[in-house]
């Protein structure tokens, strides 16, 4: 027997069931967006690559609609480099399919303070962090938190990750240009590349310019420029 046969009122799922609920009458007996969506598929013009943490939902927090944006999720919305080897590619195949087929325009690199895998990159070494996978992917930001090291030493944990968490978001961003099909579109200005970063306890988002001082800026600046 299932969790949800067995005891929906008490389990987390009832809220979820909730949810369902109030979606299916806003967007299916009221709105029919989805009826649009699967008659003329969907055209996003922007793949956000996000973490995987429950706190931090793009849609919500951008209030997009079904269908505005291409998302892809993983453990702190970290952009491998381009690489052909014949293994299971998730985080790159999202990419190939939103840069390719459906042509989206923007690609956000979407971070987030409080990041519980930057966190643990910091606080482990590769060798202490004891997992199947994580250790591994989180070598995607190995430099970042090399650079965090060397420029701030005697900084605390918190810090240090907080550091880490804006460095990787650079390093992602540049990941996405050693990969061939994406390169050649923002060198041709078909494709722009974004790294944000979303503060949870302000709620404020910054965005990363490479020029003049390579630095985070209020994201509601660049609409003034």
């Amino acid at each position: 027997m299932s969790r949800l046969t067995k005891s929906p009122s008490f389990s987390g799922l009832s809220s979820l069931i909730q949810g369902y609920q109030k979606f299916k009458a806003q967007h299916f007996e009221k709105k029919k967006s989805y009826q649009a969506l699967v008659r003329y598929g969907q055209r996003p013009k922007v793949l956000m690559i996000a973490c995987c943490d429950s706190r931090v939902d793009p849609a919500l927090i951008m209030q997009c609609h079904p269908g505005e944006l291409f998302v892809v999720r993983n453990v702190a919305n970290l952009v491998p480099p381009f690489d052909q080897n014949p293994r299971h590619h998730s985080t790159s195949a999202a990419l190939e399919f939103a840069v390719k087929r459906l042509e989206v325009t923007d690609i956000i690199v979407f971070g987030h303070s409080h990041c519980g895998g930057i966190r643990a990159l910091m606080e482990n070494s590769r060798d202490t962090m004891n997992s199947d996978f994580m250790s591994a992917w989180m070598d995607i930001a190995q430099l970042a938190k090399q650079e965090v090291l060397t420029q701030y030493p005697e900084a605390s944990i918190d810090e240090k990750s907080y550091h880490c968490e804006k460095k990787s978001l650079v390093i992602s961003k540049e990941n996405l240009l050693t990969f061939p099909w994406i390169k050649e579109r923002v060198l041709t200005q078909k494709l722009f590349l974004h790294a944000w970063y979303f503060d949870l306890k302000t709620g404020t988002i910054e965005t990363y310019q490479n020029h003049p001082d390579s630095q985070f800026i209020p994201l509601e600046s660049i609409l003034f420029e």
